[in-house]
């Protein structure tokens, strides 16, 4: 435990400047979210006092809102509105109108309806009956509902990581990848102490208002005020400074792997032209990647080709030489989608399934042929992509004629904790993964060649090739760079000791004579 907590502080100290920017930008996502959500729903909470008969219709769309799966929601809005904060902001938007609308009309409705009609009988109209009476008396069970929205909000806001909207969720995320206990503390501690801090000051305004039933909205519009000036004065300031978008936008999945990749795209365009690239990675899977793609958010990030083939084309006849299934893929994607996939490096990171090194040599397992007497009594744990792919789980039985009995299928996230834990004996994995060694676990032989070779390539939008060709000449440098041990190193750097991606990409395009500066 002492090694724990000396971990942990080392960590806070190292990485404190990752820490700041991912706790501000967790603390934008909130407040923009809850004020859209509370100029929302307030109105509309006013106006079924006075059309109660639409109620229960509209308050039942902001139950049902609720109750989509948050990352089914994120991975939908993902195809309308791109990668970022926008498809955060929306989710998180809708997760918290029901709270706030439903809170204002109930907190209106309950007015006393004896003061309602002394109110009328002074001659009020409905507008001033509104604002002078009924508003103020409802205001803190309004408060109440912004404050389970706000609640709400901090802790959802962690999963906006996942389509690049930044906050608390990338350095959680970072350490269940990287299975560090100190990574997941460092994101989920700030973002419970944040969501403790708000539900004060929130209960606080609540109680003032409720001191405050003579009328005054001075609590509220104090919280008002000061979130607009959280969320606006930043942007305002960037803009003055002349702080504008980048000209070009890297993706990249999920693993310590695509960023690396990515990091070197980024260095060799910027150092060939004059255009300001932005690598947002890890992004999310190979959807969200591609989702990214297609709506230009993205306009490169590094893909390989079994995938390209098997999950992004569904070809289900495809060559297992490494050239003739890179021109399949190179040609369809082109032909089919009008991207272009460029050459790939000298590596492969293929599928692979593995396993405990002891388990291994305790059943005289060297292959995946050899586990069929097992296929009843061992426990797999496969990633949900590698589950649902034709050269992954679903093409399993068709290839080798038998399949496991216990299957559960797992983040690809977590697969090394599980296997670790004990929780399941053997996973798929991919054969640069440093964890392989770190863990000791052996990569059992492909006998009958289920999956197809899978060598890394940029996958260039076809607008971003059109309004940028130079950058087939740049990228395609790294054609035949770059050996499996040499990568599964630079894993290792990243996902092991912890060094900046950036920094791991950059030191290789050097050692490589690519990177002059």
């Amino acid at each position: 435990m002492e090694s724990f907590w000396s971990s942990y502080f080392t960590l806070f100290e190292e990485r404190s400047d990752l820490l700041l920017q991912s706790f501000w930008e967790h603390l934008q996502l909130s407040l923009i979210s809850l004020l859209i959500a509370v100029a929302i729903a307030i109105p509309v909470g006013i106006l079924l006092t006075r059309y109660t008969r639409y109620s229960e219709f509209v308050i039942g769309i902001a139950a049902v809102l609720q109750t989509i799966p948050s990352l089914a929601l994120l991975g939908f809005l993902v195809l309308f509105v791109g990668i970022g904060t926008t498809p955060a902001i929306i989710a998180l938007t809708a997760y918290a109108l029901l709270p706030v609308l439903r809170n204002t009309y109930t907190g209106i409705k309950e007015v006393d309806p004896a003061l309602v009609e002394a109110a009328r009988g002074m001659g009020m109209n409905s507008r001033k009956r509104l604002v002078k009476v009924e508003l103020p008396l409802a205001m803190p069970t309004v408060m109440a509902g912004i404050r389970t929205s706000m609640v709400l909000i901090v802790g959802t806001a962690t999963l906006a990581a996942l389509v690049g909207g930044g906050g608390l969720g990338q350095i959680i995320m970072l350490g269940i990848q990287r299975t560090s206990n100190e990574y997941i503390l460092f994101g989920a501690l700030p973002a419970t102490l944040l969501a403790l801090f708000f539900d004060f000051v929130l209960r606080f305004t609540e109680r003032r208002s409720e001191k405050k039933r003579a009328g005054s909205y001075k609590p509220m519009i104090a919280v008002v005020v000061i979130a607009l000036l959280i969320v606006t004065v930043p942007p305002t300031v960037n803009a003055v400074r002349g702080v504008g978008q980048a000209d070009i936008v890297i993706g990249g999945k999920m693993g310590p792997e695509p960023p690396i990749l990515a990091n070197m795209y980024k260095e060799l365009i910027e150092q060939e032209t004059d255009l300001e690239v932005e690598v947002i990675a890890p992004l999310g899977t190979t959807s969200v990647n591609f989702n990214a793609l297609e709506v230009g958010d993205v306009a490169i990030y590094p893909e390989f080709t079994g995938t390209v083939l098997a999950d992004l084309l569904n070809i289900e006849n495809f060559s297992y030489d490494e050239r003739e299934s890179f021109e399949q893929a190179r040609d369809e994607m082109y032909e089919q989608l009008g991207h272009i996939l460029l050459e790939p490096m000298g590596f492969q990171n293929t599928y692979a399934i593995a396993m405990p090194r002891a388990l291994a040599e305790e059943l005289e397992v060297e292959t995946i042929s050899d586990l069929e007497p097992y296929a009843n009594e061992l426990e797999a744990g496969f990633t949900f992509e590698f589950a649902d792919r034709e050269d992954g789980y679903a093409g399993f039985e068709e290839v080798y004629g038998f399949s496991f009995d216990n299957v559960t299928t797992i983040d690809v996230s977590t697969r090394y904790q599980a296997i670790s834990n004990g929780s399941i004996q053997l996973s798929d994995v991919f054969s640069t993964d440093p964890q392989i060694v770190e863990y000791d676990m052996v990569v059992l032989e492909d006998d009958a060649t289920l999956f197809p070779p899978y060598q890394a390539a940029p996958l260039v939008s076809s607008q971003a090739i059109s309004e940028y060709p130079e950058l087939e000449d740049i990228l395609n440098q790294l054609a035949g760079v770059g050996s499996e041990d040499e990568i599964s190193e630079l894993n290792y750097r990243v996902d092991i000791n912890d060094e900046d991606p950036a920094t791991v990409a950059r030191d290789f395009l050097k050692e490589k004579g690519l990177l002059t500066n």
